[in-house]
């Protein structure tokens, strides 16, 4: 069933047309992404979509009384309620709910002739509206509100603190979380990754693969769309494409679709110049004049194949390391990094191998940027040691694009980093990163964030070393940058050390994961998705095979034996009470179930004692439940 239909959407300002011709449909429970170029139109359909903006041509017809959802990029979420209050408000409409049933209750209660049309009203109208409370959830919102709050990385701790106090970016999650509580029949989500660390993201992904109503996405994180769509709708060259399954099967798709396309294009060409060939040939020659004319007839009925339209402009250019390296790279010892003020104990030991590509991953503030300008000889270890191998050329890229200076145009800050190279070439180096014309002689001061970008990378590409050094290199770019700097490191030929978040450059370009954590490092050998698996498999046992590595390789002072078998003790304890409290919860919702099942007995219906009863010994597991879930997020944390 469609709930969403646009034809020949437009949108125009003045001669400028933005996009024209759109036409989609978006089905009930449909999980959609739109992609596209920046600047192609995305946010400004998502407003059209969402009556925030009025189409320059065409229509949008909507399914009755539609639930629609919207979160902007950067949502503004301003309130003087509590994190728990604001949250719980959207159910508002449950307590209503409930009170009318507690009402009804007390009429049925004092009611003293159970045979009268009345009473029997009473009890069907307590009866529908009991179902509906149920099948609305009534009886698990809190639990829900709870669950999602702590998806969101809001502890039960901060239940209570005041919305308006957040940060920014606390307040654009919240605002989200309201918006899923919602339980919108179309969601749409514009950039909604910002502000999401990764266990946030894997939480959220889960949670939209579940999600009963529709959505339509945009972002720039690969991987979360490859997680969370069945569709994708690409908005390119003004017009829109409908492509089935998800992001990586849109690019298969996109990329066999203009190879057919380029195909179908120069055999038609070929045809008509062969024909055309044929008839200047023989259209003079009395014996083969008809032929000819006939020839010409058929040329006149083809209707020629439009030349196949490529995306948008994008940079184009690969690494080329000038020499190769040693097989082994670089080795770390125990390395030790962090500030005067913080030490970071991880004990970093591992070997790097050339053409290995290892992604750096961990939660913010663990020091993966620390690792990255320790090497880079920035900051001094704290402890342990590393060597480079033999004819190793270390390049680095900087997160923050402090290697550009400000006061240089684009043209200089390449040019007087390689002034043996002229002009002409410099300018066609930078026009294959978008830098064209009058481009190049704009102030770096003044770039944006993603042009900073590409200028970097252009500085980084022409120094052809044989190591790269990353910190985040895909922040600021945009999905077809990315994609062409995933495509330029696949076929790097020298060996890659890189810091990132995002989660799709880290599965495709990856052959090890190093996870940082506080106190530890371990190295996982493969890429994301497989890292994910492992620590699954893993995690469980991680405590008691970290206590016997320990043991196995050192002799602890009795002091610290001892108390290394306190915390195991602990440890082991905390399994056992969270597995006992999982065990009590599922016990406490099947008993809650059959207790609701039995209310709506027909037996029961007309028998208000029981009726209060049950309800009684429902209301008493769902407080004990709840108590009980409150242990287990404690327990957890």
């Amino acid at each position: 069933m469609l709930i969403v239909q646009g034809q020949n959407i437009a949108r125009t300002f003045g001669s400028d047309v933005l996009f024209q011709n759109l036409n989609f449909q978006i089905a009930a429970g449909a999980h959609l992404g739109l992609v596209g170029p920046n600047g192609a139109g995305k946010s400004t359909l998502l407003k059209i979509i969402n009556q925030e903006q009025e189409p320059s041509q065409g229509r949008i017809s909507y399914q009755n009384q539609l639930r629609l959802g919207y979160l902007a990029q950067n949502p503004n979420f301003d309130s003087s309620k509590t994190i728990y209050q604001e949250m719980e408000s959207v159910f508002d409409y449950l307590k209503q709910d409930e009170q009318k049933l507690h009402e009804l209750e007390q009429e049925i209660a004092q009611t003293e002739d159970s045979t009268t049309a009345s009473y029997q009203q009473l009890l069907k109208q307590y009866d529908q509206l009991q179902v509906k409370f149920k099948d609305e959830n009534g009886y698990g919102y809190q639990s829900e509100i709870r669950s999602v709050l702590t998806g969101f990385n809001f502890p039960a701790q901060r239940f209570d603190e005041v919305a308006h106090n957040l940060s920014g970016g606390e307040q654009s999650r919240l605002a989200f979380a309201k918006l899923l509580l919602e339980h919108h029949d179309l969601l749409i989500l514009d950039e909604p990754t910002n502000h999401l660390d990764i266990d946030t993201l894997d939480w959220l992904e889960k949670y939209l693969q579940n999600y009963s109503g529709a959505l339509l996405i945009v972002s720039h994180d690969q991987y979360f769309l490859d997680h969370t769509v069945q569709e994708i709708y690409a908005l390119e060259n003004q017009t829109l494409n409908h492509y089935h399954g998800n992001y990586t099967a849109y690019l298969e798709q996109r990329s066999k679709n203009l190879e057919l396309a380029w195909k179908a294009y120069n055999k038609q060409q070929a045809e008509i110049k062969t024909t055309e060939t044929f008839i200047q040939k023989n259209i003079a020659r009395a014996t083969t004049t008809k032929r000819a004319q006939s020839r010409r007839k058929q040329l006149a009925k083809i209707t020629p194949l439009q030349r196949p339209q490529a995306l948008e402009a994008q940079i184009k250019f690969k690494f080329a390391p000038e020499r190769q390296s040693g097989n082994e790279v670089l080795k770390i010892n125990n390395l030790q990094t962090g500030y005067d003020d913080k030490d970071l104990k991880q004990d970093i030991t591992l070997t790097v191998k050339r053409q290995d590509r290892i992604g750096i991953i961990g939660p913010n503030g663990v020091g993966k940027s620390t690792l990255i300008k320790t090497l880079i000889d920035k900051i001094p270890p704290r402890a342990g040691s590393f060597t480079w191998g033999t004819n190793v050329d270390v390049g680095y890229y900087d997160q923050s694009l402090q290697q550009l200076d400000p006061h240089k145009d684009v043209l200089h800050e390449i040019w007087d980093a390689h002034p043996t190279i002229n002009e002409k070439e410099i300018r066609n180096l930078l026009a294959a990163f978008l830098f064209r014309a009058d481009d190049v002689f704009t102030s770096v001061q003044d770039l944006s964030g993603g042009e900073k970008a590409r200028l970097t990378l252009c500085k980084l590409a022409l120094e052809h070393d044989n190591l790269l050094l990353m910190d985040e290199p895909t922040n600021h770019l945009d999905l077809q940058s990315k994609e062409i700097l995933e495509q330029a490191l696949h076929t790097f030929a020298g060996t890659v050390f890189f810091v990132s978040h995002d989660r799709y450059l880290l599965n495709q370009i990856s052959t090890k994961i190093l996870e940082l954590q506080a106190h530890s490092s371990t190295l996982y050998l493969g890429n994301y998705d497989y890292y994910l698996a492992k620590k699954a498999e893993t995690q469980a046992l991680a405590v008691e095979s970290n206590s016997q590595k320990t043991a196995a390789n050192s002799t602890p002072a009795p002091s610290d034996y001892q108390e290394a078998k306190v915390q195991q003790r602990q440890e082991r304890k905390k399994q056992r009470q969270i597995a006992a409290l999982e065990e009590k919860i599922d016990a406490y919702s099947s008993q809650i179930q059959a207790l609701q099942e039995e209310m709506v007995d027909p037996e029961n219906l007309t028998n208000y004692a029981k009726l209060q009863d049950l309800q009684t010994q429902v209301d008493t597991l769902t407080t004990q439940q709840e108590a009980a879930e409150e242990k287990w997020t404690d327990l957890l944390e």
